[in-house]
Protein backbone atom coordinates (compact mmCIF):
# COMPACT_ATOMS: atom_id res chain seq x y z
CA UNK A 1 0.00 0.00 0.00
CA UNK A 2 3.11 2.35 0.86
CA UNK A 3 4.24 1.79 -2.76
CA UNK A 4 1.09 2.74 -4.04
CA UNK A 5 0.58 5.48 -2.33
CA UNK A 6 4.23 7.12 -3.00
CA UNK A 7 3.58 6.32 -6.96
CA UNK A 8 0.89 8.60 -6.85
CA UNK A 9 2.57 11.10 -4.83
CA UNK A 10 5.47 10.85 -7.45
CA UNK A 11 2.62 11.05 -10.22
CA UNK A 12 1.17 14.15 -8.59
CA UNK A 13 4.60 15.87 -8.08
CA UNK A 14 5.23 15.34 -12.10
CA UNK A 15 1.78 16.69 -13.09
CA UNK A 16 2.54 20.38 -10.79
CA UNK A 17 5.83 20.63 -12.68
CA UNK A 18 3.51 21.23 -15.98
CA UNK A 19 6.33 21.81 -18.57
CA UNK A 20 8.88 21.44 -16.42
CA UNK A 21 11.38 23.53 -14.30
CA UNK A 22 13.17 25.08 -17.25
CA UNK A 23 10.04 26.38 -18.68
CA UNK A 24 8.31 27.48 -14.97
CA UNK A 25 12.08 29.55 -14.83
CA UNK A 26 11.15 31.17 -18.08
CA UNK A 27 7.75 32.27 -16.75
CA UNK A 28 9.53 34.09 -13.82
CA UNK A 29 12.00 35.48 -16.12
CA UNK A 30 9.47 37.34 -18.02
CA UNK A 31 7.67 38.54 -14.71
CA UNK A 32 4.74 36.59 -14.73
CA UNK A 33 3.44 33.52 -12.42
CA UNK A 34 3.12 29.55 -13.31
CA UNK A 35 -0.76 28.65 -13.69
CA UNK A 36 -0.99 26.92 -10.16
CA UNK A 37 0.81 30.03 -8.81
CA UNK A 38 -2.03 32.19 -9.92
CA UNK A 39 -4.73 29.78 -8.31
CA UNK A 40 -2.68 29.65 -5.17
CA UNK A 41 -2.87 33.49 -5.19
CA UNK A 42 -6.75 34.08 -6.26
CA UNK A 43 -8.20 31.41 -4.06
CA UNK A 44 -8.36 31.01 -0.55
CA UNK A 45 -5.64 29.16 1.27
CA UNK A 46 -5.79 25.66 1.05
CA UNK A 47 -9.04 25.77 -0.81
CA UNK A 48 -8.45 24.11 -4.32
CA UNK A 49 -9.27 20.76 -5.06
CA UNK A 50 -8.41 20.21 -8.46
CA UNK A 51 -10.05 18.08 -11.45
CA UNK A 52 -7.76 16.14 -14.22
CA UNK A 53 -5.01 16.57 -12.96
CA UNK A 54 -3.60 13.29 -15.31
CA UNK A 55 -5.13 14.18 -18.51
CA UNK A 56 -3.50 13.40 -21.33
CA UNK A 57 -4.19 14.39 -25.26
CA UNK A 58 -5.39 11.53 -27.29
CA UNK A 59 -3.33 13.15 -30.61
CA UNK A 60 -0.77 11.24 -32.10
CA UNK A 61 -0.05 13.00 -35.45
CA UNK A 62 2.91 14.53 -35.98
CA UNK A 63 4.60 12.43 -33.23
CA UNK A 64 2.43 13.90 -30.78
CA UNK A 65 1.86 10.34 -29.06
CA UNK A 66 5.67 10.50 -27.77
CA UNK A 67 4.53 14.39 -26.30
CA UNK A 68 2.31 14.23 -23.58
CA UNK A 69 1.98 15.84 -20.01
CA UNK A 70 -0.47 15.41 -17.40
CA UNK A 71 -2.81 17.54 -17.00
CA UNK A 72 -2.45 19.01 -21.15
CA UNK A 73 -1.73 22.65 -20.46
CA UNK A 74 -4.90 23.49 -18.03
CA UNK A 75 -4.78 23.62 -14.40
CA UNK A 76 -8.98 23.17 -13.43
CA UNK A 77 -10.92 22.65 -10.03
CA UNK A 78 -12.81 24.53 -7.63
CA UNK A 79 -12.17 26.56 -4.30
CA UNK A 80 -13.44 29.49 -2.16
CA UNK A 81 -12.47 33.46 -2.47
CA UNK A 82 -13.16 34.90 1.01
CA UNK A 83 -15.43 31.33 1.55
CA UNK A 84 -17.61 31.60 -1.33
CA UNK A 85 -17.45 28.92 -4.48
CA UNK A 86 -16.12 29.17 -7.46
CA UNK A 87 -14.62 27.50 -10.25
CA UNK A 88 -11.25 28.38 -12.02
CA UNK A 89 -9.25 27.14 -15.15
CA UNK A 90 -5.59 28.33 -15.67
CA UNK A 91 -3.89 27.76 -18.53
CA UNK A 92 -0.33 26.85 -18.25
CA UNK A 93 2.01 28.35 -21.14
CA UNK A 94 4.89 25.92 -19.18
CA UNK A 95 3.35 23.09 -21.61
CA UNK A 96 2.78 23.13 -25.27
CA UNK A 97 2.90 27.27 -24.96
CA UNK A 98 -0.83 26.32 -23.11
CA UNK A 99 -2.54 25.99 -26.73
CA UNK A 100 -5.69 24.53 -26.75
CA UNK A 101 -6.38 20.54 -27.66
CA UNK A 102 -9.85 18.50 -27.33
CA UNK A 103 -8.59 16.99 -24.66
CA UNK A 104 -7.67 20.38 -22.84
CA UNK A 105 -10.62 21.75 -24.11
CA UNK A 106 -12.90 19.35 -22.35
CA UNK A 107 -11.47 19.95 -18.63
CA UNK A 108 -12.35 23.51 -19.17
CA UNK A 109 -16.02 22.53 -20.28
CA UNK A 110 -16.66 20.38 -17.38
CA UNK A 111 -15.70 23.37 -14.99
CA UNK A 112 -18.00 25.44 -16.97
CA UNK A 113 -20.98 23.01 -16.29
CA UNK A 114 -20.13 22.66 -12.58
CA UNK A 115 -19.68 26.03 -12.19
CA UNK A 116 -23.58 26.63 -14.17
CA UNK A 117 -24.99 23.75 -12.15
CA UNK A 118 -23.71 24.27 -9.19
CA UNK A 119 -24.53 28.31 -9.29
CA UNK A 120 -21.06 29.49 -9.04
CA UNK A 121 -18.87 31.80 -10.62
CA UNK A 122 -16.35 31.07 -12.90
CA UNK A 123 -12.54 32.27 -13.75
CA UNK A 124 -10.70 32.12 -16.20
CA UNK A 125 -7.26 32.68 -16.24
CA UNK A 126 -5.37 33.44 -20.00
CA UNK A 127 -2.06 32.50 -20.80
CA UNK A 128 -1.81 30.77 -23.88
CA UNK A 129 -0.54 30.72 -27.92
CA UNK A 130 -3.98 29.73 -29.10
CA UNK A 131 -5.05 26.07 -30.78
CA UNK A 132 -3.01 23.30 -31.01
CA UNK A 133 -2.33 23.02 -34.46
CA UNK A 134 -1.22 19.18 -34.40
CA UNK A 135 -4.86 18.34 -33.59
CA UNK A 136 -6.39 20.30 -36.28
CA UNK A 137 -10.30 20.63 -36.31
CA UNK A 138 -10.46 19.03 -33.14
CA UNK A 139 -8.81 21.78 -31.68
CA UNK A 140 -11.66 24.46 -33.24
CA UNK A 141 -14.02 21.40 -32.20
CA UNK A 142 -13.08 22.00 -28.55
CA UNK A 143 -13.05 25.98 -28.89
CA UNK A 144 -16.45 25.84 -30.12
CA UNK A 145 -17.95 23.80 -27.15
CA UNK A 146 -16.43 26.62 -24.89
CA UNK A 147 -17.39 29.01 -26.91
CA UNK A 148 -21.26 27.65 -26.19
CA UNK A 149 -21.22 27.16 -22.48
CA UNK A 150 -19.82 30.69 -22.10
CA UNK A 151 -23.57 31.46 -23.84
CA UNK A 152 -25.45 29.04 -22.41
CA UNK A 153 -24.02 30.79 -18.49
CA UNK A 154 -24.36 34.17 -19.67
CA UNK A 155 -26.74 35.72 -17.56
CA UNK A 156 -26.89 32.64 -15.04
CA UNK A 157 -23.83 32.52 -13.71
CA UNK A 158 -20.66 35.38 -13.44
CA UNK A 159 -17.93 34.73 -15.96
CA UNK A 160 -14.63 36.48 -15.71
CA UNK A 161 -11.49 36.31 -17.93
CA UNK A 162 -7.89 37.57 -16.24
CA UNK A 163 -5.12 37.78 -19.89
CA UNK A 164 -2.06 36.96 -17.94
CA UNK A 165 0.09 36.46 -21.16
CA UNK A 166 -0.38 35.96 -24.82
CA UNK A 167 -4.16 35.12 -26.00
CA UNK A 168 -4.80 34.62 -29.38
CA UNK A 169 -6.94 33.57 -32.39
CA UNK A 170 -9.95 31.24 -31.01
CA UNK A 171 -8.77 31.90 -27.20
CA UNK A 172 -10.40 35.65 -27.43
CA UNK A 173 -13.58 35.10 -28.50
CA UNK A 174 -14.53 33.07 -24.66
CA UNK A 175 -13.15 36.14 -23.05
CA UNK A 176 -15.22 38.12 -25.40
CA UNK A 177 -18.07 36.50 -24.02
CA UNK A 178 -17.88 36.64 -20.64
CA UNK A 179 -18.71 39.42 -18.44
CA UNK A 180 -15.62 41.21 -17.35
CA UNK A 181 -12.13 41.01 -18.95
CA UNK A 182 -8.83 42.12 -17.24
CA UNK A 183 -5.33 42.28 -18.94
CA UNK A 184 -1.75 42.11 -17.24
CA UNK A 185 0.07 45.09 -18.75
CA UNK A 186 3.39 44.49 -20.05
CA UNK A 187 3.00 40.59 -20.31
CA UNK A 188 -0.33 40.13 -21.71
CA UNK A 189 -1.72 40.59 -25.24
CA UNK A 190 -4.93 39.86 -27.30
CA UNK A 191 -5.83 39.60 -31.02
CA UNK A 192 -7.29 37.84 -33.66
CA UNK A 193 -4.54 37.98 -35.60
CA UNK A 194 -0.99 38.55 -34.42
CA UNK A 195 1.68 40.84 -35.99
CA UNK A 196 3.26 38.19 -38.68
CA UNK A 197 -0.21 37.50 -40.46
CA UNK A 198 -1.00 41.64 -40.03
CA UNK A 199 1.99 42.53 -41.46
CA UNK A 200 1.24 39.65 -45.10
CA UNK A 201 -2.12 40.87 -45.65
CA UNK A 202 -2.03 44.45 -44.73
CA UNK A 203 1.85 45.02 -44.98
CA UNK A 204 1.41 46.88 -41.42
CA UNK A 205 4.18 46.54 -39.18
CA UNK A 206 2.85 46.44 -35.42
CA UNK A 207 4.28 44.77 -32.05
CA UNK A 208 2.40 42.65 -29.82
CA UNK A 209 1.96 45.51 -27.44
CA UNK A 210 0.66 48.17 -30.35
CA UNK A 211 -1.91 45.45 -31.71
CA UNK A 212 -3.42 43.81 -28.62
CA UNK A 213 -1.64 45.24 -25.45
CA UNK A 214 -3.22 46.39 -22.53
CA UNK A 215 -2.79 50.15 -23.80
CA UNK A 216 -4.83 49.50 -26.58
CA UNK A 217 -7.94 47.38 -25.29
CA UNK A 218 -8.13 49.46 -21.49
CA UNK A 219 -8.32 52.68 -23.47
CA UNK A 220 -9.30 52.98 -27.29
CA UNK A 221 -11.09 49.69 -27.72
CA UNK A 222 -12.66 48.78 -24.09
CA UNK A 223 -12.37 45.11 -24.97
CA UNK A 224 -10.80 45.11 -21.42
CA UNK A 225 -12.22 46.56 -18.37
CA UNK A 226 -9.09 47.26 -16.98
CA UNK A 227 -5.37 46.84 -16.63
CA UNK A 228 -3.03 46.04 -13.71
CA UNK A 229 0.62 46.34 -13.13
CA UNK A 230 1.54 42.74 -12.43
CA UNK A 231 -0.53 39.12 -11.59
CA UNK A 232 -0.16 39.51 -8.27
CA UNK A 233 -2.24 42.86 -7.74
CA UNK A 234 -4.63 41.52 -10.74
CA UNK A 235 -5.52 38.23 -8.55
CA UNK A 236 -6.31 40.06 -5.79
CA UNK A 237 -8.20 42.85 -7.40
CA UNK A 238 -10.41 40.08 -8.85
CA UNK A 239 -10.70 38.48 -5.16
CA UNK A 240 -12.19 42.06 -4.51
CA UNK A 241 -14.55 42.24 -7.09
CA UNK A 242 -16.21 38.59 -6.88
CA UNK A 243 -16.80 39.84 -2.75
CA UNK A 244 -19.25 42.47 -4.72
CA UNK A 245 -21.44 39.47 -7.36
CA UNK A 246 -23.85 37.17 -6.36
CA UNK A 247 -23.14 33.73 -7.29
CA UNK A 248 -25.50 33.23 -9.42
CA UNK A 249 -28.66 34.98 -10.86
CA UNK A 250 -30.85 32.76 -8.54
CA UNK A 251 -29.24 35.25 -5.46
CA UNK A 252 -29.67 37.93 -4.29
CA UNK A 253 -26.23 40.57 -4.30
CA UNK A 254 -23.67 39.88 -1.03
CA UNK A 255 -24.29 41.47 2.30
CA UNK A 256 -21.56 42.00 4.71
CA UNK A 257 -20.96 43.43 7.79
CA UNK A 258 -20.70 47.71 7.58
CA UNK A 259 -19.61 50.11 10.38
CA UNK A 260 -20.91 53.03 8.09
CA UNK A 261 -24.18 54.48 9.51
CA UNK A 262 -26.77 54.72 6.68
CA UNK A 263 -27.76 58.24 7.53
CA UNK A 264 -24.58 59.70 7.48
CA UNK A 265 -24.34 63.88 6.34
CA UNK A 266 -21.51 64.96 4.07
CA UNK A 267 -21.88 68.57 4.41
CA UNK A 268 -19.17 69.06 1.72
CA UNK A 269 -21.59 67.68 -0.85
CA UNK A 270 -23.75 70.85 -0.66
CA UNK A 271 -20.54 72.58 -2.54
CA UNK A 272 -20.00 70.23 -4.90
CA UNK A 273 -21.13 71.77 -7.61
CA UNK A 274 -19.61 74.71 -8.58
CA UNK A 275 -21.52 78.72 -9.55
CA UNK A 276 -20.24 78.30 -12.95
CA UNK A 277 -22.68 76.05 -14.88
CA UNK A 278 -19.89 75.21 -17.24
CA UNK A 279 -16.81 74.33 -14.65
CA UNK A 280 -16.68 70.45 -14.14
CA UNK A 281 -16.41 68.76 -10.99
CA UNK A 282 -15.23 65.10 -10.23
CA UNK A 283 -18.31 63.09 -9.55
CA UNK A 284 -16.58 60.46 -8.15
CA UNK A 285 -16.34 62.36 -5.08
CA UNK A 286 -20.16 61.86 -4.89
CA UNK A 287 -19.28 58.28 -5.29
CA UNK A 288 -16.96 57.73 -3.03
CA UNK A 289 -18.86 59.70 -0.12
CA UNK A 290 -22.22 58.16 -0.94
CA UNK A 291 -21.08 54.53 -0.86
CA UNK A 292 -20.03 52.52 2.25
CA UNK A 293 -16.78 52.87 3.52
CA UNK A 294 -15.47 54.58 0.43
CA UNK A 295 -15.02 51.55 -1.68
CA UNK A 296 -15.37 51.47 -4.91
CA UNK A 297 -14.71 49.36 -7.68
CA UNK A 298 -14.43 50.99 -11.16
CA UNK A 299 -15.18 48.91 -14.41
CA UNK A 300 -13.20 50.13 -17.04
CA UNK A 301 -11.93 53.40 -15.42
CA UNK A 302 -9.51 54.52 -18.74
CA UNK A 303 -12.26 53.87 -21.43
CA UNK A 304 -14.98 56.44 -21.73
CA UNK A 305 -14.14 58.29 -19.16
CA UNK A 306 -17.11 60.69 -19.72
CA UNK A 307 -19.44 58.34 -17.61
CA UNK A 308 -18.42 56.11 -14.43
CA UNK A 309 -19.58 52.51 -13.97
CA UNK A 310 -18.58 50.18 -10.78
CA UNK A 311 -19.53 48.67 -7.80
CA UNK A 312 -20.06 49.80 -4.59
CA UNK A 313 -22.26 48.96 -1.17
CA UNK A 314 -25.09 50.58 0.33
CA UNK A 315 -26.22 49.49 3.75
CA UNK A 316 -23.73 46.14 3.20
CA UNK A 317 -25.21 45.22 -0.13
CA UNK A 318 -23.98 45.73 -3.25
CA UNK A 319 -25.10 48.20 -5.59
CA UNK A 320 -24.41 49.03 -9.41
CA UNK A 321 -23.24 52.83 -9.76
CA UNK A 322 -23.18 54.80 -13.21
CA UNK A 323 -22.90 58.23 -13.29
CA UNK A 324 -21.59 60.51 -15.74
CA UNK A 325 -18.32 62.65 -15.16
CA UNK A 326 -18.47 66.18 -15.80
CA UNK A 327 -14.31 66.38 -15.51
CA UNK A 328 -14.38 64.03 -19.17
CA UNK A 329 -15.85 65.59 -22.08
CA UNK A 330 -17.92 67.85 -19.38
CA UNK A 331 -19.94 64.35 -19.17
CA UNK A 332 -21.46 63.85 -22.74
CA UNK A 333 -22.91 60.53 -23.70
CA UNK A 334 -21.20 59.03 -26.48
CA UNK A 335 -20.53 55.94 -28.69
CA UNK A 336 -18.00 54.80 -25.94
CA UNK A 337 -19.74 55.80 -22.88
CA UNK A 338 -22.99 54.44 -24.27
CA UNK A 339 -21.84 50.81 -25.12
CA UNK A 340 -19.60 51.02 -21.64
CA UNK A 341 -22.80 51.84 -19.14
CA UNK A 342 -25.28 49.52 -21.31
CA UNK A 343 -23.28 46.71 -21.04
CA UNK A 344 -22.59 47.71 -17.10
CA UNK A 345 -26.29 48.06 -16.67
CA UNK A 346 -27.37 44.91 -18.47
CA UNK A 347 -24.67 42.65 -16.25
CA UNK A 348 -26.40 44.26 -12.56
CA UNK A 349 -30.17 43.78 -14.12
CA UNK A 350 -28.86 40.24 -15.32
CA UNK A 351 -27.93 39.44 -11.24
CA UNK A 352 -30.22 41.38 -8.73
CA UNK A 353 -27.81 44.02 -8.67
CA UNK A 354 -29.58 47.74 -7.68
CA UNK A 355 -28.92 50.56 -9.85
CA UNK A 356 -27.92 53.93 -8.79
CA UNK A 357 -27.62 56.86 -11.42
CA UNK A 358 -25.70 60.07 -10.93
CA UNK A 359 -26.90 62.36 -14.19
CA UNK A 360 -24.87 65.32 -14.85
CA UNK A 361 -25.17 65.35 -18.68
CA UNK A 362 -25.35 68.04 -21.11
CA UNK A 363 -26.87 65.57 -24.00
CA UNK A 364 -25.25 63.08 -26.97
CA UNK A 365 -22.34 64.09 -28.63
CA UNK A 366 -22.18 66.28 -31.72
CA UNK A 367 -20.35 65.83 -35.09
CA UNK A 368 -19.70 63.56 -38.48
CA UNK A 369 -17.40 61.31 -36.07
CA UNK A 370 -20.11 60.17 -33.87
CA UNK A 371 -23.04 59.82 -36.88
CA UNK A 372 -20.80 57.89 -38.86
CA UNK A 373 -19.71 55.70 -35.71
CA UNK A 374 -23.16 54.70 -35.15
CA UNK A 375 -24.05 57.15 -32.03
CA UNK A 376 -27.73 56.86 -32.36
CA UNK A 377 -27.67 52.35 -32.23
CA UNK A 378 -25.00 52.95 -29.39
CA UNK A 379 -26.78 55.33 -27.53
CA UNK A 380 -30.34 53.43 -28.23
CA UNK A 381 -28.32 50.37 -26.17
CA UNK A 382 -27.82 52.39 -23.07
CA UNK A 383 -31.55 53.33 -23.69
CA UNK A 384 -32.90 49.97 -23.99
CA UNK A 385 -30.85 48.45 -21.02
CA UNK A 386 -32.45 50.85 -18.62
CA UNK A 387 -35.76 50.35 -20.40
CA UNK A 388 -36.19 46.40 -19.88
CA UNK A 389 -33.77 46.69 -16.49
CA UNK A 390 -36.09 45.17 -13.24
CA UNK A 391 -33.96 45.89 -10.95
CA UNK A 392 -34.66 48.72 -8.25
CA UNK A 393 -33.36 51.89 -9.71
CA UNK A 394 -32.86 55.14 -8.07
CA UNK A 395 -31.71 58.00 -9.91
CA UNK A 396 -30.32 61.60 -8.40
CA UNK A 397 -29.62 64.23 -11.08
CA UNK A 398 -26.74 66.92 -9.71
CA UNK A 399 -26.78 69.48 -12.09
CA UNK A 400 -27.30 69.11 -15.86
CA UNK A 401 -30.00 66.60 -17.52
CA UNK A 402 -30.19 68.02 -21.40
CA UNK A 403 -32.49 66.60 -24.28
CA UNK A 404 -32.72 63.13 -24.77
CA UNK A 405 -29.89 62.36 -22.60
CA UNK A 406 -32.09 63.01 -19.50
CA UNK A 407 -34.90 60.25 -20.69
CA UNK A 408 -31.90 57.76 -21.26
CA UNK A 409 -30.68 58.33 -17.84
CA UNK A 410 -32.99 55.93 -15.76
CA UNK A 411 -35.24 58.50 -15.86
CA UNK A 412 -39.11 58.19 -14.57
CA UNK A 413 -39.98 57.18 -17.99
CA UNK A 414 -38.21 54.24 -18.27
CA UNK A 415 -39.11 52.81 -14.96
CA UNK A 416 -37.03 54.30 -12.45
CA UNK A 417 -38.22 53.86 -8.81
CA UNK A 418 -37.11 56.78 -6.77
CA UNK A 419 -35.81 59.69 -8.60
CA UNK A 420 -34.67 62.97 -6.70
CA UNK A 421 -33.13 65.76 -7.77
CA UNK A 422 -30.32 68.06 -6.16
CA UNK A 423 -32.02 72.15 -6.24
CA UNK A 424 -28.81 72.65 -8.91
CA UNK A 425 -30.25 70.40 -11.23
CA UNK A 426 -31.32 71.84 -14.55
CA UNK A 427 -33.79 69.96 -16.75
CA UNK A 428 -34.80 70.35 -19.92
CA UNK A 429 -34.56 70.17 -23.75
CA UNK A 430 -30.88 72.06 -24.20
CA UNK A 431 -29.30 74.96 -22.30
CA UNK A 432 -30.99 78.55 -21.76
CA UNK A 433 -28.49 80.01 -24.47
CA UNK A 434 -29.07 77.52 -26.97
CA UNK A 435 -32.68 77.21 -26.07
CA UNK A 436 -33.12 81.29 -26.67
CA UNK A 437 -31.31 81.51 -30.13
CA UNK A 438 -33.25 79.40 -31.40
CA UNK A 439 -37.06 80.22 -30.00
CA UNK A 440 -35.86 83.76 -30.39
CA UNK A 441 -33.53 84.22 -33.42
CA UNK A 442 -35.54 87.34 -34.81
CA UNK A 443 -33.73 88.93 -31.81
CA UNK A 444 -30.61 88.12 -32.28
CA UNK A 445 -29.29 91.08 -33.64
CA UNK A 446 -30.17 92.83 -29.93
CA UNK A 447 -28.01 91.07 -27.32
CA UNK A 448 -29.17 93.22 -24.17
CA UNK A 449 -33.42 91.35 -25.26
CA UNK A 450 -31.50 88.21 -25.48
CA UNK A 451 -29.91 88.43 -22.14
CA UNK A 452 -32.75 89.26 -20.40
CA UNK A 453 -35.07 86.26 -22.38
CA UNK A 454 -31.83 83.89 -21.46
CA UNK A 455 -32.47 84.82 -17.63
CA UNK A 456 -36.19 84.56 -18.30
CA UNK A 457 -35.42 80.77 -19.08
CA UNK A 458 -33.13 80.09 -17.01
CA UNK A 459 -35.96 81.20 -13.98
CA UNK A 460 -38.61 78.98 -15.96
CA UNK A 461 -36.77 75.58 -17.00
CA UNK A 462 -33.31 75.82 -15.55
CA UNK A 463 -34.39 74.15 -12.45
CA UNK A 464 -35.74 70.96 -11.12
CA UNK A 465 -39.40 72.47 -9.88
CA UNK A 466 -41.01 72.04 -13.34
CA UNK A 467 -40.43 68.42 -13.32
CA UNK A 468 -41.19 67.98 -9.84
CA UNK A 469 -44.56 70.14 -10.00
CA UNK A 470 -45.15 67.37 -12.90
CA UNK A 471 -44.42 64.30 -10.98
CA UNK A 472 -40.79 63.34 -13.16
CA UNK A 473 -39.08 63.64 -9.41
CA UNK A 474 -39.98 62.24 -6.37
CA UNK A 475 -38.24 65.07 -4.10
CA UNK A 476 -35.86 67.78 -4.39
CA UNK A 477 -33.55 66.66 -1.76
CA UNK A 478 -30.34 68.46 -0.12
CA UNK A 479 -27.07 67.06 -1.14
CA UNK A 480 -25.97 66.42 1.94
CA UNK A 481 -28.54 63.82 2.52
CA UNK A 482 -27.65 61.80 -0.83
CA UNK A 483 -26.67 58.87 0.95
CA UNK A 484 -29.69 58.78 3.66
CA UNK A 485 -32.25 59.62 1.04
CA UNK A 486 -30.70 56.75 -1.12
CA UNK A 487 -30.34 54.11 1.72
CA UNK A 488 -34.22 54.99 2.45
CA UNK A 489 -35.10 54.06 -0.99
CA UNK A 490 -33.08 51.01 -1.73
CA UNK A 491 -34.80 49.71 1.68
CA UNK A 492 -38.34 50.38 0.37
CA UNK A 493 -37.81 48.65 -3.07
CA UNK A 494 -35.92 45.06 -1.61
CA UNK A 495 -39.01 42.97 -2.38
CA UNK A 496 -39.90 45.08 -5.46
CA UNK A 497 -41.44 42.92 -8.02
CA UNK A 498 -41.59 43.60 -11.73
CA UNK A 499 -41.50 41.54 -14.68
CA UNK A 500 -41.48 42.59 -18.55
CA UNK A 501 -43.73 40.80 -21.09
CA UNK A 502 -42.56 37.58 -21.98
CA UNK A 503 -40.28 36.51 -24.84
CA UNK A 504 -37.61 34.55 -26.18
CA UNK A 505 -35.19 37.23 -25.44
CA UNK A 506 -35.11 40.68 -26.49
CA UNK A 507 -33.82 42.72 -29.42
CA UNK A 508 -30.95 45.15 -28.18
CA UNK A 509 -29.47 47.62 -30.91
CA UNK A 510 -26.64 45.64 -31.12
Amino acid sequence: MKDVIEALEARREQARLGGGQTRIDSQHAKGKLTARERIHVLLDEGSFEEYDMFVEHRCSDFDMQNQKIPGDGVVTGQGTINGRLVYVFSKDFTVFGGSLSLAHASKIVKVQQMAARNGAPVIGLFDAGGARIQEGVDSLAGYADIFMENVLSSGVIPQISVIMGPCAGGDVYSPAMTDFIFMVKDTSYMYVTGPDVVKTVTNEEVTHETLGGASVHAKKSGVVDGAFENDIEALIQMRRLIDFLPASNREQPPVRPVHDVFDRQEMSLDTLIPPNPNTPYDMKELITKVVDEGDFFEISPQFGGNIICGFGRIEGSTVGVVANQPMTLAGVLDIDASRKAARFVRFCDCFNIPLVTFVDVPGFMPGTKQEYGGLIKHGAKLLFAYAEATVPKVTVITRKAYGGAYDVMSSKHLRGDVNYAWPTAEIAVMGAKGAVEIIFRKEAGDPEKLAARTKEYEQNFANPYVAAKKGYLDDIIMPHNTRRRISKALRTLKNKKLTNPWKKHDNIPL
